[in-house]
Formats: structure tokens, C-alpha cells, sequence
């Protein structure tokens, strides 16, 4: 219904803006909340908040972004605190450390790439999408 709508809906500058910096929200924080995950998803969810009853373009583009960093803080709070167990001696490194660690890099490299394609796209006033985020999102806003 939504990739419907948006393929003729075309925004206005400031929507387009608005929508776009639901993403740059995320990666700004990220320079001040990195060891904490916390942070970007409490900055993107305050961002919603305050963007959720602007337009749809922009509440589905902030709520496309808030689910992508929902994921994310799932996967770095795993990651966080794993280090942290390690770090007071709770737990040893093991491979299976490492092998969870790298997958969080790759995962945090995609979404970083993902986010910035998507704050570029929307500012230029097109519908993104993202795997997986965009379906989800579809089904959250009708």
C-alpha cells in the first residue's frame, strides 16, 4: 500500500528534509553514544516522536529508521555487554566472541552505508525502502 502511495507522492522540500534527517539522526549520535547503544535509539525514537504526525512520507521514513536502530541496538547491547563480562573476568574470549563480534561489525557497516543511501535518497525527496525494514515498516503504517 505505502510503495504504492509514494511512487506518485512527491514531498514537499521541507518533508523531504525532515524525513531525511531521520536517518543523519542516528549517525550523528553515533560519535557520542558509540559504547553505548543505547543512545541512538533513545535520539531516533525522541526524532520520531517529534516528526510521527508531520506527513506520512515523514512518519514513514522516521519509523523505517527507528526500527533499523531498534535491530541495531539489539545486536550492540549484545555485543556491549559481552565485552563488558569479558572485560571484569565473567568470561573468557572465545571464538564464538570474535565470530559474533565480526558479524556486529558487518551488520553496524551495512546499516551505517544503508542509512546514509536512504538520508540522501529522501532528501532528494524519493521513497526508500530498506531490506527488511521497509516490508516491516509497510505493515506498521497503512
Amino acid at each position: 500500500m505505502a510503495s504504492s502511495y509514494f511512487n506518485t507522492y512527491k514531498p514537499s522540500e521541507e518533508e523531504a528534509e525532515k524525513a531525511s534527517n531521520g536517518y543523519l539522526m542516528s549517525l550523528v549520535v553515533i560519535i557520542v553514544g558509540l559504547p553505548l547503544p543505547l543512545i541512538n535509539l533513545l535520539a531516533t525514537f525522541i526524532f520520531f516522536l517529534m516528526n510521527r504526525k508531520v506527513s506520512v512520507f515523514v512518519k514513514w521514513h522516521c519509523t523505517q529508521a527507528l526500527l533499523s536502530q531498534l535491530v541495531l541496538f539489539i545486536f550492540n547491547s549484545i555485543s556491549f555487554w559481552w565485552t563488558i563480562s569479558i572485560f571484569l573476568g565473567d568470561r573468557f574470549l572465545s571464538s564464538y566472541y570474535f565470530a559474533y563480534l565480526s558479524v556486529v561489525i558487518v551488520v553496524n557497516i551495512i546499516e551505517m552505508i544503508s542509512t546514509i543511501f536512504a538520508a540522501i535518497q529522501t532528501r532528494k525527496g524519493r521513497h526508500v525502502e530498506l531490506f527488511f525494514f521497509g516490508p516491516l515498516t509497510n505493515l506498521i503504517i497503512k
